[in-house]
């Protein structure tokens, strides 16, 4: 999640916790990010005009003013909770947390009515919870991928062996139960798969990741197709 959407989302979630407010911490563990940068990000929308304050004492934490409101959105409650069902089953998914921040901000603009319906049908789906958990560095790929820039990876392979290389990343995959990120590696100047679960550390750069054509990487299979596709 790069910085504009995050203090996008930060500001829904503010606005999700009405009077009660939100802590820098908790903050900072659903956006993935440590409790300096929930600050900074913070006094920039305060700078912007967002009347946010913060709370003191136990259980204190940043309070967005009533009066920020949300403009309102047509969605059912069912069409909510389907939107709920697909990322519960995909918590190890890349933009996993803008899934979330998006998520929450569809139920804050339902009407009463309507938010009750959805959380009744919400408590008639159950999923089961992944084995694979969603990799720390996250983030910052799925960062390099919307803002198109090379990335630093520290990678272990599949023998156990750890490099540090620069890629480009230029797709994400999912098969046989595993996300992959597919991705040209400067080192090898090649295109490479990298396993999702496998990339232990990452640092976006400054450089930007040129377009590489997709057929690089390999005929996706013929059931096989994107998560939306392009409209004219």
């Amino acid at each position: 999640m790069n910085r504009t959407d995050r203090l996008h989302a930060l500001s829904e979630e503010l606005r999700r916790a009405g009077p009660r407010g939100r802590t820098a911490e908790r903050l900072a563990r659903w956006l993935e990010v440590s409790t300096r940068t929930i600050k900074r990000d913070v006094a920039a929308l305060q700078q912007a005009g967002l009347p946010i304050w913060a709370t003191s004492g136990p259980g204190g934490g940043y309070v967005l003013d009533a009066a920020a409101t949300l403009p309102p959105v047509n969605l059912t409650p069912a069409q909510a909770v389907a939107v709920a069902v697909a990322l519960a089953g995909a918590e190890d998914a890349p933009f996993a947390a803008d899934g979330r921040a998006a998520l929450e901000k569809v139920l804050d603009v339902l009407g009463p009515t309507a938010r009750q319906e959805a959380e009744r049908l919400g408590g008639r789906v159950w999923v089961r919870a992944r084995q694979h958990t969603r990799p720390g560095p996250a983030a910052v790929v799925e960062e390099a991928l919307v803002r198109r820039r090379v990335a630093a990876i520290t990678y272990r392979d599949g023998t156990g062996r750890v490099s540090r290389r620069r890629v480009e990343p230029q797709l994400v995959a999912r098969t046989q139960g595993r996300w992959y990120v597919l991705a040209w590696c400067r080192a090898r100047d090649a295109p490479r798969w990298f396993r999702w679960d496998r990339i232990e550390a990452a640092d976006l750069t400054t450089e930007t990741a040129p377009e590489r054509d997709p057929a690089v990487f390999g005929t996706p299979p013929a059931d096989a197709h994107a998560v939306r596709r392009p409209t004219i």
